[in-house]
């Protein structure tokens, strides 16, 4: 799901338009988990002395795009420190559909190697300069289900959130071990993980005692806040992108 620059630019300079003040800074992170390398995105304020939190991003199907970095560098606008991860590794991002299901369904398939590689991400993300201590992880779609699929291994953060992700709970996983509040932005029209899922995904986090919220938007389809997409919905993308910015705000600030 690549980003179309037209559409971009025009939310760019209007809903999402980056501070005067802000000086956004944006490279290729390289680093390796259990001897396997990996290739992320972090962007940074350069203008501020401190980061007021670092937020983890976990891609899309399609791996480590532009998408991903256009939102590591909004969140860099607002003063966080952003990293989006890398989940499949240096020079394995999916150039074709099949091979995003290919790339995806690895993951799907082998649940330890996954978690493995987004905990190994997070613990990464101590070595980046200008990165806090206190982060909170968000993902997109694949990444939205990735999300969940961290949070469900009791990693130590500030929070997650799920944006239009997958929400269905593996054979043998539970919500027992979450450590952090879980936020949940999803569309009602989504075909992938519909209303039933969002249902299902809520009683779990209740039953399990962990603080959550959703924002489902009416509406929307899957896909609601990629740029250019068939699904991308400005208003459900705009009411998302606000709520983030509040659970920022609460858990980093």
């Amino acid at each position: 799901m690549k980003l179309h620059h037209s559409l971009a630019t025009l939310v760019g300079t209007t809903l999402f338009a980056l501070s005067a003040q802000a000086e956004v800074m944006g490279q290729a992170h390289t680093y390796s988990v259990d001897g396997m390398e990996f290739e992320g995105y972090v962007a940074h304020n350069s203008n501020l002395d401190e980061s007021l939190g670092t937020v983890l991003i976990i891609h899309d199907w399609d791996g480590v795009t532009d998408y991903e970095k256009r939102r590591a560098e909004m969140l860099a606008a607002q003063g966080y420190t952003a990293f989006a991860i890398d989940v499949y590794g240096a020079g394995r991002n999916p150039t074709s559909m099949e091979e995003n299901q290919q790339r995806s369904g690895e993951m799907y398939a082998d649940r330890a190697e996954f978690q493995k590689r987004l905990q190994g991400a997070l613990a990464e993300a101590e070595w980046i300069p200008g990165a806090t201590d206190d982060i909170v992880v968000i993902g997109y779609c694949f990444g939205g289900a990735g999300v969940l699929e961290l949070a469900r291994t009791g990693a130590e953060t500030e929070g997650f959130v799920s944006f239009h992700g997958g929400l269905n709970l593996p054979d043998g996983q539970n919500y027992s071990q979450v450590a952090a509040p879980v936020m949940v932005q999803h569309g009602s029209a989504d075909p992938v993980s519909g209303m039933a899922d969002v249902a299902a995904l809520l009683d779990n986090l209740q039953a399990a005692g962990i603080e959550h919220s959703a924002q489902i938007h009416g509406g929307a389809r899957h896909s609601f806040t990629v740029f250019g997409s068939g699904d991308y919905d400005l208003n459900a993308d705009r009411a998302s992108w606000e709520a983030l910015q509040d659970f920022l705000a609460a858990r980093l600030d």
